[in-house]
């Protein structure tokens, strides 16, 4: 187990590597010029000639993208260009916000789509089989700003029973606990469906198993077949598509970000984006990408508790 998890980490270092190349080159050569923007519309051709130099923008790519590997080697991720603020302290401060939005939303993915897909199997063909079914379609059909605008519009502007966006309160207090309802909900229902539609398969697949006739000839609760014989056996491909899952999650929370004016790191990688604010962008997808390869690993050292079978060599 010690020399996988060394394996896969040193894999994540390459695979960040990898990253940071693509999303260099990326920027790179995007069209606009950040000096430009950085200089306004009354910045003189001297001014923007003089910013590029500082920034070392005249060099050759090669130049550019050692200099910034060195720095992320040591640690360090740069400083806005628009503001001059370190990248490493812009994302800590809006981490935890886009953490919460993500793990709430994973919390109602695994509530609602395990709980479906359970129903689902263990009803095939009836009428709650096709409403599940139905749900699974919608959920990953439905954009994230399409239902987030709706579940204000209802929530917050009609009923008013909850807030219309931002992530200002605790999330141990009630008002906390509010503020998250919506945008978790917005967030979490694509991957629920998913969840859903592969709890259900995984599940019928299981529930036809020799072991699982074999429990039930001997006698053995119907509960206890289902929740220990056929629900653990059924959740390895299930957590599979959870840690993906989860994963797109923290990259979807931009959009959702956005629709509820919650000030996370999606949100400033999109502002980042707009100002061509390269270091900004370059540090947020490598923070997203490294929170997913993380998940990831997590999830690989997970099937070993479920499933005893698995060895990792």
């Amino acid at each position: 187990m010690v020399g996988f998890i060394f394996r896969r980490f040193f894999q994540l270092v390459i695979l960040l590597f990898g990253i940071s190349f693509l999303v260099f080159s990326s920027m790179y050569l995007a069209p606009g010029d950040p000096a430009s923007m950085i200089g306004g519309p009354t910045a003189s051709k001297e001014d923007v000639e003089a910013i590029r130099d500082n920034l070392g923008l005249d060099d050759p790519f090669l130049t550019q993208y050692g200099r910034y590997v060195v720095d992320l080697v040591q640690g360090d991720l740069g400083y806005s260009y628009q503001n001059q603020q370190s990248v490493a302290e812009a994302i800590g401060v809006r981490l935890p916000n886009t953490l919460k939005l993500a793990i709430a939303s994973m919390i109602v993915a695994v509530v609602i789509g395990i709980l479906t897909g359970l129903i689902s199997a263990l009803k095939q063909n009836s009428w709650l089989d096709v409403g599940s079914t139905t749900f699974a379609l919608a959920g990953i059909s439905i954009p994230n700003f399409w239902m987030g605008a709706v579940l204000i519009l209802i929530f917050s502007v009609n009923l008013q029973l909850l807030p219309v966006g931002g992530l200002s309160s605790p999330w141990y207090t009630i008002e906390g606990i509010k503020e998250l309802i919506l945008p978790a909900i917005t967030l979490g229902t694509g991957a629920a469906a998913m969840i859903a539609r592969m709890t259900r398969s995984s599940m019928l697949e299981v529930v036809r198993a020799d072991y699982v006739r074999t429990a039930r000839a001997k006698g053995v609760k119907e509960r206890e077949v289902i929740w220990i014989h056929t629900l653990k056996n059924a959740m390895i491909p299930v957590l599979t598509v959870i840690g993906v899952n989860f994963g797109s999650l923290l990259g979807g929370t931009i959009i959702t970000e956005k629709v509820f004016a919650i000030n996370g790191v999606g949100r400033l990688m999109i502002d980042a984006i707009a100002a061509r604010d390269f270091p900004m962008v370059q540090g947020s997808v490598l923070l997203v990408a490294t929170l997913f390869v993380v998940v990831n690993l997590v999830v690989d050292v997970v099937y070993t508790y479920i499933d005893p079978r698995i060895k990792y060599q």
